[in-house]
């Protein structure tokens, strides 16, 4: 680490703790060269994750639209709101720790209904037919049908 009073590359590591709840690491250093002191705090770099969706287009990830999408298919279904938490936390550590940058909706989408079907098959299929996008009750069905067939 670079002193910012001297330029001097060479420092030690006089005292280490946790900041920011967690998030950062907030290190004491001594300039080897001049002997003064400085701050420097260590964080995790997080690249941004890329969603590519259907028309082509792309956007940021966000959280807030995955879990939302949940909560809708959920609706008046025994689904508690700290399960839809842990699977919305498990599907973006999941893309977080993919070596891709971007990812389709139709990836998040698959992610999402694996995770459903096993939570409550009536959200799972309410998600299913929103996301797949059901034209008749024929598709809906074949869905309804593979569902069965799982069992």
């Amino acid at each position: 680490m670079k002193c910012p009073f001297c330029g001097q590359l060479e420092s030690k590591v006089v005292d280490s703790r946790p900041a920011e709840e967690g998030a950062s690491i907030r290190r004491r250093r001594e300039c080897l060269e001049c002997h003064k002191r400085f701050t420097t705090y260590e964080t995790v770099e997080s690249l941004p994750l890329v969603v590519i969706k259907k028309d082509g287009s792309r956007q940021s990830f966000d959280r807030t639209k995955l879990f939302n999408g949940m909560m809708r298919a959920c609706e008046k279904r025994p689904v508690s709101f700290d399960t839809l938490e842990r699977i919305a936390d498990e599907i973006e550590q999941e893309l977080q720790n993919s070596l891709e940058r971007e990812t389709s909706t139709e990836h998040i989408g698959e992610l999402v209904m694996e995770r459903l079907k096993d939570v409550d098959e009536v959200a799972y299929v309410r998600f299913a037919s929103v996301y797949r996008q059901f034209k008749d009750l024929n598709t809906f069905m074949a869905e309804l049908n593979k569902l069965l067939k799982g069992k």
